[in-house]
């Protein structure tokens, strides 16, 4: 076995704490703002037609180069890219909440998504190289998925508690102590094999051909959202990323040092991840959206009720993770968790599909998020370390931002599909219904909850196919006394970082 995978840090589980809080100040920042917008938008006077780029403008940076980010790391060392992307990550945020106007608070959004994707892979992937045994390695990443998987939940109701008691500003605000925090401590405890480092030449036609295919695939579902899916620009913006991807893919066979590894995305195991992790995340970015709205809307509830009802999910997604997925991660096969685990949360997507103007939390509502939790977190636990198995340590850094982009882009296809399908409905419910409505508000709210129940169904079937994908394309097998087992991946690179044992 090669001396890096020997490698051994006495200090690994003190440097999880601080990775961990880096990486719930990513996951809480892609939520917290949301509840914030409307207060922000009323105190800068940004036009309806703006609202959206607040949001817009941090998936497009984050998702666009993220996988810049994930070369980044692996070229200059995951250590010193982790402390650049929180300090970076910090200033932003000291902007965004200082935003005098429209502008100001858009540029430092787009900055927050750049040193997101710095600090983002670079996380995921000192995990990888850290911890090497299988048992330690299910633990750490059941720390980590639970995270992944419940931090948005808890950014919306810290937004909430944050934009009702305090002001908009502070979900800015509130990412600077936490990356103050985490980078002290990286600098102290967090140390990097240096044999896990990169020293190739950065793949630049590979960076440009990645960076504005991504960012015209995320802006296309955004414009299908405002404009439809049958525009002009859309079209035109789907055609483009479909080009530039594809020259992408064939530009990275050919050059020596490529940004992605053609082999990193070509073994069916991680492949596998990565493609029913973006699905599971349409369904869920989706949910977040849809239940917002039909709290707040519908029931009535304030921004913090309705951040406190997410709660119960938050908690099956840590039970999931920590209890269920690190436990049996070792001593059953990924796909016997994944599989499942979309199912079972698809099983509560199902009851949310029955949602009225007068459903019950307690009664629909708390199982459906109860389920939903219990079975992502589950899924995601294995899902977050499969995405760097058998992958060699130089490029555990790419594959793990290949796990942030698959999540990054299908949050955006989620919001943009999913709302369409919505608003559609939505339309077609008031044309069918508004000759026999008792009164336009009952009509709005009814046509309102129709259309969030009809794209809900369709999260349904994601997760599903999700499901499906997990268990045909994952067969990394069960663990043979403990050990490292071999996958189906880069051949001697499988023996370059211990696996996980699925």
């Amino acid at each position: 076995m090669p001396e890096t995978a020997k490698f051994v840090d006495p200090r690994r589980w003190k440097a999880l704490i601080f990775i961990a809080l880096a990486q719930l100040m990513v996951v809480l920042d892609a939520t917290i703002v949301n509840i914030a917008l409307p207060s922000a938008q009323a105190d800068l006077g940004i036009s309806d037609g703006n609202r959206q780029w607040v949001i817009t403008a941090y998936a497009l940076a984050f998702g666009g180069l993220l996988l810049f980010g994930g070369r980044i790391a692996d070229l200059w060392g995951r250590k010193q890219t982790f402390i650049v992307g929180l300090i970076g990550f910090a200033a932003a945020s000291a902007v965004g909440g200082a935003a005098l106007n429209t502008g100001m608070l858009l540029g430092a959004r787009a900055l927050q998504g750049v040193f997101g994707a710095l600090l983002a892979p670079s996380a995921l992937s000192l995990l990888a190289v850290m911890f090497t045994d299988p048992k330690e390695r299910a633990k750490a990443f059941g720390v980590f998925g639970a995270i992944a998987g419940g931090g948005g939940a808890v950014g919306l109701i810290l937004g909430g508690v944050l934009t009702e008691y305090m002001d908009w500003r502070w979900t800015f605000f509130v990412n600077i102590p936490f990356a103050i925090i985490a980078a002290i401590g990286a600098v102290a405890v967090i140390r990097e094999p240096v044999e896990s480092h990169n020293s190739s030449r950065l793949d630049i036609p590979g960076v440009i051909l990645a960076t504005t295919g991504l960012v015209s695939l995320v802006y296309g579902f955004t414009r299908a959202e405002s404009d439809g899916w049958s525009a002009g620009p859309t079209i035109g913006l789907f055609v483009a990323a479909a080009v530039l991807l594809l020259a992408f893919v064939v530009v990275e066979s050919r050059v020596k040092a490529p940004l992605l590894p053609l082999r990193v995305i070509a073994d069916r195991n991680r492949g596998g991840v990565y493609a029913s992790l973006a699905l599971a995340i349409i369904g869920m970015f989706g949910l977040f959206l849809f239940l917002t709205y039909y709290m707040q809307i519908v029931k009535g509830y304030s921004p913090v009720k309705t951040g406190f009802a997410f709660l119960p999910m938050v908690a099956g997604m840590i039970t999931g993770s920590t209890q269920i997925g690190a436990r049996l991660m070792t001593r059953v096969p990924a796909r016997l968790l994944m599989g499942p685990g979309f199912l079972v949360a698809s099983v509560g997507m199902l009851l949310l599909t029955q949602i009225d103007l007068d459903t019950s939390y307690p009664a629909l509502i708390l199982p459906g998020f109860l389920l939903l939790g219990l079975g992502m977190g589950t899924a995601f636990m294995p899902a977050m370390s499969l995405a760097t198995h058998g992958v060699e340590p130089r490029d555990a850094g790419v594959a793990s931002a290949m796990v942030n982009t698959s999540q990054q882009v299908g949050g955006a296809i989620g919001t943009a599909l999913l709302n369409t399908i919505a608003a559609s409905a939505t339309t077609e419910y008031v044309k069918s219904h508004a000759a026999g409505a008792p009164s336009r508000t009952a009509l709005q709210l009814q046509s309102m909850v129709h259309g969030y129940t009809a794209a809900i169904w369709w999260a349904v079937g994601i997760l599903v196919l999700a499901a499906v994908i997990a268990i045909t394309f994952i067969n990394a097998g069960q663990p043979e006394g403990g050990g490292a087992v071999a996958g189906s991946g880069d051949g001697a690179a499988e023996d370059a970082v211990p696996v996980m044992a699925h």
